[in-house]
């Protein structure tokens, strides 16, 4: 699959979605898509791959919840904001579930011995696709946007805000 099916693949997936709408808005268009290839990339498949984008990711989806917790509010106490970035973090009950919902799992490219659809490497891939969104524009305020877009748009929301 060559990087424009790839990206095709994965805006068809979103646009699966309920929240396509709400994607529509954020009119986010990779400039590098080998990052967006990247992100879609599993360390089982290659040593290019999604590891460090899912970090960055994660950090952007945590630091976004964070400040829109916060900005709704601000008399909000650590423990619930703690409890907040922590529900989003989590693998099973909320990222891997958001991704298998986007159909991540049909597009990440992975090595013939591992499961696209494990919990964990979907989760893997949905963070680094906000991480790749962040590089790309070199603003995290834009990866928190296209977090929102998705967040927003799905039934059964990752966190209830």
């Amino acid at each position: 699959m060559d990087s424009r099916q790839l990206t095709f693949f994965i805006f068809l997936a979103f646009a699966l979605c309920p929240s396509s709408q709400a994607l529509s808005r954020t009119h986010f268009n990779f400039q590098n898509i080998g990052l967006l290839r990247r992100a879609m990339t599993h360390a089982s498949f290659s040593e290019e791959n999604n590891k460090a984008l899912s970090i960055l990711g994660e950090r952007v989806i945590e630091s976004t919840v964070s400040l829109k917790s916060l900005t709704n509010d601000i008399e909000m106490s650590a423990k619930e904001l703690n409890r907040l970035v922590t529900e989003v973090s989590k693998v099973e009950a909320s990222c891997a579930v958001v991704g298998m919902k986007l159909g991540l799992q049909r597009v990440l490219r992975v090595s013939a011995k591992t499961n696209s659809s494990t919990p964990a490497v979907v989760c893997g891939a949905f963070r680094a696709v906000f991480g790749a969104v962040a590089v790309d524009s070199g603003k995290s305020d834009d990866a928190g946007s296209v977090f929102w877009a998705v967040h927003s748009g799905l039934n059964g929301r990752a966190v209830a805000m």
